[in-house]
């Protein structure tokens, strides 16, 4: 390549770096860019010091009490350095990381059930070890359970690009705003969409592909969707939620003990202890089971 040709190539390239710059992509909040990077480190930290035999290169170095209050003084100063970002004053960020590092033993006690739900509902799980090393599962619930706990304390994005962290290693997403109750259990997982005002109780177990949607967004006058209302469903305690399943709207509910089969389409509510399934070529109906056509 010649000069010329060297030189001919920089004047278009900045010609057209000139044009694109007139094009605004300036960011709002532009003391956030580069915080991805310290959200995943504080996760990191703060998952070696919940499992600290599980995760981590250097695991095997401390004895478990040393390990985990090295751990946590990393993930400590990793959070706060974070929310101070989005928190108005260093002393509120100092005090919100102190609130969910003193939530860990809370939110650990949690996810031994959710441990406890995945080992007991997989035959094919031989040890909670490997449900917690293996399931994808487990460290999307492990991220949400701590990024609902800063949702809770009204901090504002970190939240998010904690459970997005998860959605991209995992491809199972949680907003931070649902409310999930304990021994939660996802199997599988690919594709699970849990919105944000979700509710789920205890004792719920999910296959792949299941959708906890929105059925359709009220409007202002701007044409913008409102926000802050109720726009996902409602799911009760022991409901088995098979694969392909959409349940969507803020006014379904899924009574206890429902079973809701695969590739049903919900948008109305169940009663507690009702069965749905899409209705199988050529079979009867079974007396005490709803069952709709096709995926309707």
């Amino acid at each position: 390549m010649t000069m010329q040709t060297k030189g001919a190539k920089a004047a278009h390239l900045e010609k057209l770096a000139a044009k694109m710059t007139e094009i605004d992509t300036r960011p709002n909040d532009g003391h956030l860019l580069g915080m991805q990077g310290q959200v995943e480190e504080a996760l990191d930290h703060l998952m070696r010091s919940m499992f600290p035999y599980h995760f981590g290169k250097a695991r095997a170095r401390f004895v478990e009490t040393e390990k985990r209050t090295y751990e946590l003084m990393r993930a400590f100063d990793a959070l706060e350095q974070t929310l101070e970002l989005v928190i108005k004053t260093p002393d509120e960020a100092t005090e919100i990381t102190y609130d969910l590092i003193d939530s860990l033993p809370d939110i650990l006690e949690v996810l031994k059930t959710d441990i406890q739900a995945g080992y007991e509902g997989d035959p094919a799980a031989t040890s909670p070890d490997e449900f917690i090393i293996t399931y994808p599962s487990f460290y999307a619930i492990a991220v949400y359970r701590i990024a609902h706990r800063l949702h809770e304390l009204g901090v504002p994005m970190i939240p998010r690009l904690m459970t997005e962290q998860a959605h991209q290693i995992t491809g199972i997403d949680i907003h931070p705003g649902a409310k999930i109750g304990s021994y939660f259990f996802i199997d599988h997982g690919t594709g699970v969409v849990i919105g944000e005002t979700t509710t789920i109780g205890d004792h719920v177990k999910i296959y792949q592909h299941v959708t906890l949607g929105a059925k359709s967004f009220d409007l202002a006058e701007d044409g913008t969707p409102v926000k802050g209302i109720k726009r996902h469903p409602d799911i009760g305690n022991n409901v088995v939620i098979y694969s392909g399943a959409t349940i969507l709207g803020g006014d379904t509910v899924i009574g206890d003990d429902c079973v809701v089969g695969g590739n049903v389409w919900l948008t109305h509510s169940l009663k507690p202890g009702e069965t749905i399934t899409t209705k199988p070529c050529g079979q009867e109906l079974t007396e005490g089971r709803r069952e709709v056509e096709g995926s309707k």
